[in-house]
């Protein structure tokens, strides 16, 4: 099981999304946010195989797709949070903690 807490910055609707890995690496997910746009997507991706969904590009990926339909802002790190959540479910990467710095010069 991987446990991913995302904070987006400005809008601060946080996401926790919970990865759960059967023999077969597939991936049940289970995704809680403050943002309409997220829950929307989370009703969406439940189920991803992680072998097909890490061997894809990224503009194929069910959830860069689904992100795109339920109109999440271009910039939003949920999508990458639930793709990393999906490799560590899967045992395909280590649990390490992901940051972005933002500030205006």
């Amino acid at each position: 099981m991987a446990i991913v807490e995302v904070m987006p910055g400005v809008c601060k609707f946080r996401t926790r999304i919970v990865g759960r890995a059967d023999e077969l690496l597939n991936i049940t997910l289970e995704i809680t946010s403050d943002c309409a746009h997220i829950r929307q997507l989370a009703e969406r991706l439940t189920r991803v195989s992680a072998l097909e969904e890490l061997g894809r590009k990224i503009t194929d990926t069910e959830v860069y797709r689904a992100a795109a339909s339920c109109k999440t802002h271009v910039a939003c790190p949920v999508p990458a949070g639930i793709l990393k959540a999906i490799e560590v479910s899967a045992g395909m990467a280590l649990p390490a903690d992901v940051h972005i710095s933002v500030c205006k010069d």
